[in-house]
């Protein structure tokens, strides 16, 4: 099923961040995680199938999209939900092991809200940049957006597409989102020597 990228998705996403991800990333954060997170959507009807957060205290490998997909595949939801019928949300573009994870799972897409240079520059965590570099010999966005496993799309893109009167709401419930990720990113990084996490 294709994916249509207008208003109507960009609001539903927001909402997904702002009302289900977000509330489980304050107790991850509070419990000395990071702020990454993930949702699975339905393509049919924008119905949320689930929410998840970074988890790599009990899991360095736990980040907030393969949380996601392990809560998922726990779940009996995985056995009646395709892959291939949902849209994977992840609040920050996805690292290379997140991206891996979301094709090996069958995906066909993801959206995200804020970039690999978000996460350095306004997060204070450079490793998916270091990692695309130093790994695969990447610059940032250097990784193929489209390719035989999905398409990755950032929610800016889209609404940078959109009609003034379309694009500004939508701007106005980004903001609210970015404020919100700002605390939270403020309370990690004053707690983050104090986790076990390898790269925190």
């Amino acid at each position: 099923m294709e994916i249509i990228q207008n208003a109507d998705l960009v609001r539903r996403l927001l909402d997904v961040m702002q009302h289900d991800i977000v509330p489980l990333t304050e107790t991850g954060v509070a419990a000395g995680n990071k702020i990454f997170g993930g949702a699975l959507v339905r393509k049919a009807d924008l119905s949320l199938v689930m929410a998840q957060t970074n988890n790599e205290t009990d899991n360095p490998l736990w980040h907030g999209e393969v949380h996601l997909l392990k809560c998922f595949y726990e779940s009996p939801i995985a056995t009646s939900e395709s892959t291939k019928d949902m849209i994977f949300l992840s609040t920050h573009e996805p690292c290379t092991m997140c991206m891996s994870a979301i094709a090996w799972a069958g995906f066909d897409n993801f959206f995200y809200f804020f970039s690999h240079q978000d996460s350095r520059d306004s997060f204070a965590i450079p490793h998916d940049l270091k990692m695309l570099k130093e790994v695969f010999g990447l610059e940032p966005g250097g990784y193929n957006h489209d390719n035989a496993f999905w398409h990755g799309r950032g929610i800016f893109d889209i609404i940078a597409t959109l009609p003034d009167a379309e694009a500004q709401p939508l701007l106005d419930q980004a903001q609210q989102i970015r404020n919100r990720y700002a605390d939270l990113s403020a309370a990690y990084q004053s707690g983050k020597d104090s986790n076990a996490i390898p790269l925190n």
